[in-house]
């Protein structure tokens, strides 16, 4: 029997401000199993970080979001403070959620410390095994974020997320800032993690490549919406929505003069796509 998903959105709707304005994300509904990575992609302003945004609870929503199997709308405040330890973030600009008045140990040790996974005299011992563990040393923990590299401070904050265990973590553009060859360095963490881990991975990015090295499943968003959702394969190789078309053919085009430049759809998503420029 199949496990049930660790992550279950139905019909997720978030609207800001009030009035007839089309909401930020509409209708929703993605599934993620434990140990796998579901891709997020879509140009910016389509939704993502929305979607993300009202996982980790930071705002009100209409819809169910279930995770393992709590429903996150009904948990008490007190309740979900307690159960977002299971639910972890990496933003895409480290620096900016790293205290630069704060020394890094310490910022790894306190949420452990709030969530009451490690005890104070154990704590010390606890953090040099995570900064170990993403590939830097234990005494860089006696450092300010502003002493350490992007790619280092973002194996500070996958530290972080790590030290309380989490079944979930939200990556938004979490590499997108890095040179590539960090990239890959980050990437290639978060997927040891998960195999020796079985984390789960909201991974949110405009960055085709990255999605498809990084993911089992795929979910297309443009204007709010979710047009196409799949596996990694079926959505890279055999893309259905014109959009996804669109989406793989300017990255995949050599030449960026002979691009397509993606304008508009319609209003009714099935319609063709609206593109202007030469063809190749």
């Amino acid at each position: 029997m199949k496990a049930p998903p660790i992550l279950d959105i139905r019909n997720l709707t978030v609207r800001y401000g009030t009035g007839k304005h089309k909401p930020a994300v509409e209708n929703v509904s993605l599934s993620l199993s434990a140990g796998e990575t579901l891709g997020l992609v879509g140009e910016s302003g389509s939704g993502k970080s929305t979607v993300a945004r009202a996982v980790l609870g930071l705002i009100p929503f209409e819809g169910t979001i279930e995770c393992q199997g709590q429903n996150l709308s009904e948990l008490a405040p007190n309740r979900m403070r307690a159960f977002r330890s299971d639910l972890q973030m990496i933003f895409q600009d480290p620096y900016a959620t790293l205290d630069p008045r704060m020394l890094v140990g310490r910022q790894i040790a306190e949420p452990m410390l709030a969530h009451k996974i490690v005890t104070r005299p154990r704590i010390a011992g606890r953090v040099s095994e995570l900064l170990e563990q993403v590939g830097l040393t234990a005494d860089m923990a006696d450092r300010y974020p502003h002493e350490f590299s992007g790619g280092q401070r973002q194996r500070v904050a996958i530290a972080r997320a790590l030290g309380v265990s989490p079944s979930l973590i939200v990556c938004d553009e979490p590499t997108s800032a890095l040179d590539v060859s960090v990239q890959a360095q980050v990437l290639g963490l978060l997927q040891d993690f998960q195999h020796t881990r079985g984390i789960a991975y909201l991974f949110i990015s405009h960055n085709l490549g990255v999605v498809r090295q990084m993911s089992h499943h795929v979910a297309v968003m443009y204007g709010g919406e979710i047009v196409e959702c799949g596996t990694s394969d079926e959505v890279f190789d055999n893309p259905r929505h014109p959009y996804t078309q669109a989406l793989i053919e300017a990255v995949l085009e050599p030449d960026p003069s002979s691009r397509h430049r993606i304008l508009s759809i319609d209003s009714d998503l099935t319609s063709p796509i609206r593109v202007k420029g030469p063809r190749a």
